[in-house]
């Protein structure tokens, strides 16, 4: 239709045909090529419905990851590669020489700033998981050089049978150890997994203040593998950050909590304001690009609401977990914040946090719900106590093979 006939349709024509222009004037204004609302619905269509599952799709901690499609093969991958590692960390002890070990001693006059205690028991053979753990730390003790003098290393054997764990009898020659022996005791009624693996975090914990009695005490699960840079962070946490009085008291800290679990839709508030932080700084730079891409003068608040929601929604669908490892970037970007319940491979304790630990879990009783990590968390409120996490994680969960729940076919989800 030509312009002289809407403009006669417009004067002559009852109203109907009047809105009909009105709105034919309002679509041509928004469905132009040239309109930022065109502009705006490509790039979220393109983004969302093309890019981001083309390029997620294989990414674990993401909701664009496929698992009908990749989560068996990429378990299968995990599980291979893990064995290979468990393989070369065995070949790793038997080419090591030998030192002069000695068992732990209370009156020794030397304290440790760190003393990092591996807790382990009997469990698949072929990932040597300890051997794995107890590896790259020797390894990142080495390499970390003077710095790390003052650090050392425990293995707390809990195996009910301590002669029959293997891997430990191999690394008795190189770290000091200690073991929760059981043998001889009678079988407790009450006792279940939960309740003894309370007990033996407990021994550990407890044995490791009077072999070494030092100022702090990192319990590392002996499926947790200590990240590369762990020594350097751990520096800068225990002579800078830990001056404040509100991280010095904690509790605990956790250097690890699940990925699947990091997710910024949570109901943790903390979680919310970092979202909520996120869009707020991504929102302006967003729009002034593309207001400079499009030669538009200025920034308007719509522009800016649109992207402050388009990129809250890329990182929590992309994954939280996968923005997190850019603080790797250096130790001063580390993040420490109010802990959650789950989990314990990696607990970083003071002295006196750990005595105090020692004596609430002495007084609790673990079973199936509440097991020590819950027991744990649960202080915070019965005690009025502080704990809080390192984000990124310091360490890898790779034990696939739990202690607890027996899985013939373990998945990485």
């Amino acid at each position: 239709m030509g312009s002289e006939g809407m403009k006669a349709l417009k004067q002559g024509c009852p109203p109907t045909a009047a809105m009909l222009h009105q709105a034919w004037q309002l679509y041509g204004r928004w469905w132009h090529w040239s309109s930022p609302f065109i502009h705006l619905l490509t790039l979220t269509v393109v983004t969302f419905g093309v890019l981001a599952p083309l390029i997620c799709h294989r990414l674990l901690h993401s909701y664009f990851y496929l698992r009908r499609w990749h989560l068996s093969p990429m378990s299968q991958e995990f599980l291979e590669r893990n064995r290979q590692e468990g393989q070369a960390a065995l070949h790793y002890f038997e080419k090591l020489q030998i030192p002069n070990a000695s068992e732990p001693s209370g009156s020794d006059a030397f304290q440790p700033l760190l003393l990092v205690t591996i807790i382990t028991v009997q469990r698949q053979n072929d990932f040597h998981y300890v051997l794995q753990v107890a590896s790259h730390f020797h390894r990142l003790l080495q390499k970390c050089g003077a710095r790390c003098r003052s650090h050392r290393i425990l293995l707390c054997n809990v195996e009910s049978d301590p002669s029959s764990h293997q891997d430990v009898r191999l690394l008795s020659s190189f770290f000091p150890m200690v073991s929760h022996d059981r043998t001889g005791e009678n079988p407790d009624p009450r006792m279940n997994q939960f309740e003894k693996e309370k007990q033996d975090y407990v021994f550990c914990l407890e044995q490791s203040l009077l072999a070494y009695n030092p100022e702090y005490i990192l319990v590392v699960e002996d499926d947790a593998v200590p990240e590369e840079e762990i020594f350097a962070v751990l520096q800068h946490l225990l002579l800078v950050r830990f001056s404040k009085p509100y991280l010095r008291d904690a509790l605990y800290f956790k250097l690890y909590h699940p990925e699947r679990l990091q997710r910024y839709f949570n109901p943790e508030p903390m979680r919310i304001l970092e979202w909520l932080g996120l869009g707020m700084f991504l929102g302006p730079m967003l729009s002034w690009v593309y207001s400079w891409a499009a030669g538009r003068p200025r920034l308007c608040w719509p522009l800016v609401l649109f992207f402050a929601l388009y990129s809250m929604a890329l990182s929590e669908l992309v994954g939280r977990h996968y923005i997190l490892e850019l603080r790797r970037l250096a130790p001063t970007l580390y993040n420490i914040v109010p802990v959650t319940e789950c989990c314990t491979p990696a607990m970083l304790f003071s002295a006196p946090s750990a005595r105090r630990a020692l004596g609430y879990l002495k007084g609790l009783h673990c079973r199936q719900g509440f097991a020590k990590d819950i027991a744990l968390y649960s202080l915070l409120h019965t005690k009025g106590e502080n704990a809080y996490v390192v984000e990124p994680n310091l360490v890898r969960h790779v034990g696939m093979y739990s202690s607890l729940r027996l899985n013939d076919n373990p998945k990485l989800l």
